[in-house]
């Protein structure tokens, strides 16, 4: 999107199912998995490039050396960072007079990064917070082999001031309330007290040596998350690694965070998104599994997996703007479903041209609306075959007039170019905007002046900044007759609180739009009436969405004609209209992804309408923080 914004996490879990000699074997390096998790991880690169964090923990090492290995960073490039100092480990086991680096058992003894099970992670620093101590893998370290967690998760809770009570009332004294730590720490409760059933039932029985392996073959991973989950409310995929060597991925019971999952004879893998699976082993797209909502894949301390609920699903609502934008476009099935959003608006764009396609030039900004755009042209292209089709049949057309209707084509241009060495440095507004206007590059000389429509087709239009102050000066100066903006999304009118960095109701151009239609409608006082709605909806378990209210007032097309005026530059000669998907369009576009929270307020858990409310509140009292 030509707006930037920050948003979801990426996860990677890899778990060897063979003995590491067996790869070493086979593929003659001790660095297989290394290799495999740098992929699976630069393929999610996407999800996050503020900060990055590794975990390996090796199983069956006697006790008195370490088993678990973890590198963070936040500097710049830190995939590369990591991996640049993993593969250091295997150069020095290399050059190692002491060992041989082919002998496993040697390398896991000495050298870090050699274990069976890996945890990656990939992060966005939403709202100003990004440090060390904020990446994930997080670490719970305890001297039980099988009390020791190991961390990360594409998540976001809703209700962290509940847990973080909830951990009070459990006895524990929490070093910070943040979701990241309340959720950790919660499951790390309810894995200590699964060890302590286990202790208490072979006590009278057997030595706590021999109690460590019966707790390690007993452990019910399922039962630890259902006691820990059962109160979450968000969106999470969260993987954890247990210290002797079991691990899990828990998808939350609505769906809405993604994870897959792919298994063969030598590994079992699990990441945010498909294609780092399908790049990384190769694998047919058919054999990467889904994680079920409300489902966690349990793989076990000798590999063996399955897939077990926890907690009970809700109605299916998966992240519908991960279609549209977050998730690489070469999955297909998202690629042939950013083409279709593109293709469904071709009636809308024509009402818009008054269906002059001869003066009209069509183009796309940022890369990432490339696929819509692809969709929007070969909808364009099926429009001109039923015309052509009509004007046949219909009529007794010239041979001229049908090579004519034949040969032509809609006019494609590359408009608008980022050109992504230039920052905006400058702090103070002024000079800031400035700049920003020049961040895009155009193409000159391509558009008939005052003549041709500009038709320029966008992922989706969160704030309108960049379209204000760059993009339609930019397009301007082409002195075209018209410019339509499109976006493939729905407007965008309400916050996220799942794991996307979209969060306080005044950035939202739809809402700017609201307020201002409701001053020119004299229904100020309706921001009142819902305000004190809010209010008095804090206390509330199941609170509906009040804010809701304050759109109802108006159709789509008023508030889509507002937003055109408010991005509108002051001095701008040529007539703009900005055009938005429509929530039935997105629906049929991605049919199997129906969460559309962001466009329709219908959040999937209670806490997403108390979100909601609460940014309300925040906006109407000018507190400038997030709502959870």
């Amino acid at each position: 999107m030509s707006d930037p914004i920050k948003h979801e996490c990426g996860i990677a879990h890899l778990r060897l199912r063979k003995p590491l000699q067996y790869y070493i074997d086979k593929y003659g390096t001790p660095a297989y998995a290394a290799k495999k998790m740098y992929l699976l991880m630069k393929k999610q690169s996407n999800r996050g490039q503020d900060g990055v964090g590794v975990a390996s923990i090796k199983i069956d090492i006697p006790p008195g050396l370490r088993y678990i290995s973890r590198y963070r960073t936040i500097n710049s490039n830190p995939i590369e960072e990591i991996f640049g100092k993993i593969s250091k480990k295997y150069l020095k086991a290399k050059k190692d007079p002491r060992g041989d680096e082919s002998n496993a058992q040697w390398l896991k003894e000495n050298y870090a990064f050699t274990g069976e099970s890996w945890l990656g992670h990939l992060r966005y620093g939403t709202h100003g917070k990004n440090s060390i101590e904020n990446c994930h893998p997080f670490l719970r370290q305890n001297n039980w082999r099988s009390r020791n967690l190991v961390m990360a998760g594409n998540f976001n809770m809703t209700n962290v001031e509940e847990l973080f009570n909830i951990l009070v009332g459990l006895g524990q004294f929490p070093k910070d309330k943040v979701d990241t730590v309340t959720v950790m720490e919660k499951i790390g409760h309810f894995l200590d007290e699964e060890n302590q059933r286990i202790f208490d039932k072979y006590k009278d029985e057997l030595s706590n040596e021999e109690i460590t392996y019966k707790i390690e073959e007993e452990i019910d991973l399922q039962r630890v998350l259902h006691r820990s989950c059962r109160d979450f409310d968000g969106g999470y995929a969260m993987a954890g690694i247990i210290g002797y060597g079991a691990s899990f991925v828990a998808r939350d019971p609505a769906g809405i965070r993604p994870a897959y999952y792919y298994a063969d004879d030598e590994v079992v893998v699990v990441t945010s998104e498909k294609q780092a699976i399908k790049t990384a082993f190769g694998c047919e797209y058919d054999d990467i599994q889904e994680i079920k909502p409300g489902h966690a894949l349990l793989i076990g301390k000798g590999g063996s997996y399955e897939q077990k609920q926890f907690i009970e699903p809700l109605e299916r609502k998966s992240c519908s703007f991960e279609r549209i934008y977050f998730s690489r476009g070469t999955d297909p099935d998202i690629y042939s479903e950013r083409k279709k959003l593109g293709e469904l608006l071709v009636p809308q764009i024509l009402k818009s041209i008054n269906f002059d396609l001869r003066n009209t030039v069509f183009s796309y900004i940022p890369n990432t609306a490339e696929t819509s755009f692809l969709g929007m042209m070969n909808g364009m292209e099926k429009y001109l075959i039923a015309k052509r089709m009509e004007v046949i049949l219909e009529g007794k057309p010239s041979a001229d007039s049908i090579e004519e209707m034949l040969n032509f084509q809609p006019r494609v241009e590359k408009l608008v170019l980022k050109d992504a060495k230039l920052r905006t440095f400058i702090t103070d507004d002024k000079g800031r905007d400035e700049l920003v206007s020049h961040v895009y590059d155009t193409t000159y000389e391509v558009i008939n002046k005052h003549t041709d429509t500009l038709v320029v087709i966008d992922d989706s239009i969160v704030r309108g900044t960049t379209l204000e102050k760059s993009i339609l000066t930019l397009l301007d100066r082409l002195e075209p007759k018209k410019i339509v903006i499109v976006s493939s999304a729905p407007q965008i009118r309400f916050p996220d609180c799942y794991g996307i960095d979209m969060s306080k109701m005044k950035e939202f151009l739809a809402f700017r739009a609201v307020l201002e239609l409701l001053k020119d409608h004299g229904k100020e006082e309706l921001l009142d009436i819902v305000f004190d709605k809010c209010l008095a909806s804090q206390s509330d378990p199941t609170p509906v969405n009040h804010v809701n209210e304050l759109y109802h007032q108006f159709t789509d097309e008023e508030i889509s004609q507002k937003i055109t005026e408010i991005v509108k530059p002051k001095g701008m000669k040529a007539e703009v209209e900005v055009v938005y998907q429509t929530v039935d369009n997105l629906h049929k576009a991605c049919p199997n992804h129906l969460g559309d929270w962001y466009f329709t307020g219908d959040y999937p858990t209670p806490g997403g309408n108390k979100v909601v409310n609460k940014a309300f509140i925040n906006f109407m009292k000018g507190i400038e923080v997030r709502a959870y």
